[in-house]
């Protein structure tokens, strides 16, 4: 049976609940930001990239390494504080990369991911390597000021770069309202950055139609793109409770999202579902026997 991009955003998010699930335990050392809610994103865009392409993220950052082919074994190591992880277990759950799945970095500085894919983007335009730079960033980073600096700078050049806001609606606590004087879109275009806005960011297949109309037109050289998905995060800000405790509000809002999930309504997988429960089996024990670093692992790639 072929597995489609929504089963894809299904392994993530079992991913993720299993470490929601150990994470009390401390097992993990690291704090973790989960994308519960909105891995379609991830899944829907990096599955219209080519493996040459790069992509760049936020702290919340587990699906899109997942997304773009990192190892899961390698993620796991690292959130146990491993030497095997994909950061020697000293860049823990924030800053997660796969270069060699072209996953350049995530970052727990917000907004300090941008400028780093428009330099990408930029070296890719001289070199003519016919590569496309995607940059995943929440609707907060874009009231940092490196955030414009770096629009205006991609437009200026042109670079074949692919900007995505992940919209949640929220920072930490507070509503996008409160934060954010502009429409992400529309703020977009006064730079001459083509942008769309997209409702509903929970059908990985549906993101994915979007996401390859923009890079196709990007690697035909457009110059950069903005889409814009509105999208939705079970669990809190940071760590694994659910995000319901925020009140009767958020409550209605969690369930009209939970109504449309395809995820909710995934079947005829059973197989599959059995083989990435072995394969996370496998990852965790790949983890748990793995040795943390050592003192002299502190001077390493240390610049």
């Amino acid at each position: 049976m072929v597995m489609n991009l929504n089963f894809n955003s299904l392994r993530i998010r079992m991913i993720e609940n299993y470490i929601a699930q150990i994470y009390s335990s401390d097992k993990i050392q690291s704090p973790v930001h989960l994308s519960n809610g909105q891995e379609a994103i991830s899944v829907g865009v990096c599955a219209a990239l080519e493996r040459a392409d790069l992509v760049f993220g936020t702290y919340r950052g587990h699906a899109l390494y997942l997304a773009k082919g990192g190892s899961l074994k390698r993620m796991m190591a690292e959130l146990y504080g491993k030497r095997t992880g994909c950061g020697g277990g000293k860049s823990g759950s924030m800053h997660l990369s796969a270069k060699e799945m072209g996953v350049m970095g995530v970052s727990a500085i917000v907004g300090s991911t941008i400028p780093h894919a428009v330099g990408a983007a930029y070296a890719a335009k001289l070199k003519k390597l016919n590569q496309v730079v995607v940059c995943f960033f929440g609707e907060g980073s874009t009231n940092e000021g490196v955030y414009h600096e770096s629009l205006n700078f991609a437009a200026m050049h042109q670079v074949p770069l692919l900007l995505i806001c992940e919209n949640n609606g929220l920072a930490i606590f507070t509503k996008e309202r409160d934060t954010n004087s502009y429409q992400v879109v529309e703020h977009a275009g006064a730079y001459g950055i083509p942008a769309q806005h997209c409702a509903f960011g929970a059908d990985a297949e549906q993101v994915s139609v979007i996401a390859k109309e923009n890079i196709a037109a990007i690697r035909a050289g457009s110059g950069p793109r903005l889409i814009e998905f509105k999208t939705f995060r079970y669990k809190q800000h940071v760590g694994p409770g659910d995000h319901l405790y925020l009140g009767e509000a958020a409550k209605e809002e969690y369930n009209e999202w939970i109504s449309q999930d395809p995820l909710m309504s995934i079947s005829g997988f059973e197989d599959e579902v059995l083989k990435i429960e072995l394969e996370i089996q496998k990852a965790v024990e790949f983890a748990e026997e793995s040795d943390f670093p050592s003192a002299e692992d502190l001077y390493t790639h240390v610049y």
